[in-house]
């Protein structure tokens, strides 16, 4: 058994979006055979009633409370300072004092950092053990913003993208191991940081599949006369606020027009206001649900229309482990290691997206194998303990540790 500093720039409970889930899993993998001590951060009031469960798994836990709309503004004090914006965000006085009392009062053996933000906290103290998961590479997601967005956004983003490329390859520099989360995002950090590149692996994400089982005989939440195309994910988040929209704006009005019952049904949490504006006649935005089973078991089709995507997508995994046919971007779907064409789909446009949707709905037989298929491959290859696995042999607290 080791100590082991966790720092998470999210709270890792409820695991109800991308980053929660996977760095959840990732404390429930540690907690099983180590002493952890978590630092990390509170951005939604309503994630302060699930504080007692994590204390409960970890030896001590520091919470930051973080208001997102300050945080927004105090970051802009690293225009200044020529740091990357995210840094300031997730700058804290109480955490970092809470970081150098743990050190001084406990022998940590490995700390692991949860997103490269949360490496401030320790890259200056000597002779620590870091592990970072970078997750995705996250100035390559902020540069890729830039296009979608007029100026001084596009200014803002191009800079946070290469500021931010500059501290993840210092922190990589730093680190024993860094990790990403598919093999792809590890390559292409390799080619941005080569001076790391023998210290870079892939720790690919998972999904509970017996959580996420086909169950037929829950009820449906939607409508019988309605054919319903579902798309899951935290709504707040920018890449899925452009995915919803630019189905409901090019691709479900032809679909409509082949299959005139289709509804399209938006399901997540904190919808923003341009989500808000998409419910109507023939678009359902549910916000926050207790479940989202009963949306994915009862669709006819789930779609991931990201155009801007990073790494692996859980909402993809999830759906797969259900049993249902999925339909994703070009983007979302070259992350995940699935078989194209009989256990998912891809589509490149909207032309695309409504050409496979409505085969899927016209051959209902299909749709079902490549569903099925679709949750072996789930079983076969995204279990969450065996990916998480992938950090063990760089935490024991040994004499002869793994270089």
């Amino acid at each position: 058994m080791a100590n082991v500093l966790y720092l998470v720039h999210r709270i890792p409970y409820p695991p109800n979006k991308g980053d929660k889930v996977r760095s959840y899993h990732l404390l429930k993998h540690l907690v099983r055979q180590h002493k952890v001590f978590l630092g990390t951060f509170v951005d939604d009031p309503d994630d302060l009633q699930h504080i007692g469960t994590l204390r409960a798994l970890c030896a001590d836990l520091h919470i930051a409370h973080l208001n997102p709309r300050l945080a927004k503004i105090r970051s802009l004090n690293a225009l200044v300072a020529g740091e990357p914006l995210t840094l300031r965000y997730y700058r804290d006085a109480g955490l970092r004092h809470w970081v150098e009392d743990t050190l001084r009062r406990n022998r940590i053996d490995a700390v692991v950092v949860f997103s490269s933000a949360m490496a401030q906290y320790v890259e200056d103290i000597p002779r620590l053990r870091v592990l970072v998961d970078f997750v995705d590479v996250d100035s390559a997601k902020w540069t890729q913003y830039a296009p979608q967005h007029a100026w001084p956004m596009s200014w803002l983003y191009r800079r946070e993208g290469r500021r931010l490329l500059a501290y993840e390859r210092h922190i990589a520099q730093l680190a024993a191991r860094s990790f990403f989360v598919t093999d792809n995002e590890a390559a292409m950090f390799r080619k941005l940081a080569p001076e790391s590149g023998v210290r870079i692996d892939a720790m690919c994400n998972g999904v509970d599949a017996e959580y996420f089982s086909p169950d037929p005989t829950s009820p449906s939440p939607y409508a019988e006369d309605e054919i319903p195309v579902v798309f899951t994910g935290a709504m707040d988040y920018w890449p899925n606020v452009d995915a919803a929209q630019y189905f409901a704006s090019e691709v479900l009005p032809r679909l409509r027009e082949l299959h005139p019952k289709v509804r399209f049904t938006i399901v997540g949490r904190s919808p923003t206001p341009e989500v808000l504006a998409l419910a109507g006649e023939h678009v359902t935005v549910t916000g926050t649900v207790p479940d989202v089973r009963p949306y994915l078991q009862h669709a006819a089709v789930v779609v991931a229309p990201l155009r801007i995507a990073r790494g692996i997508q859980n909402k993809i995994l999830e759906a797969m482990a259900m049993a249902q046919p999925v339909v994703a971007s070009a983007e979302c779907a070259a992350a995940v290691d699935a078989i194209t064409g009989d256990e998912l789909l891809t589509a490149a446009d909207a032309e695309a997206f409504v050409a496979q949707i409505d085969a899927l709905l016209g051959a209902p037989e299909r749709a079902a194998t490549i569903g099925h298929a679709a949750r072996q491959r789930v079983l076969d290859r995204y279990s969450w303990e065996a990916h998480m696995a992938n950090i063990d042999r760089f935490i024991a607290p040994t004499p002869q540790r793994a270089a």
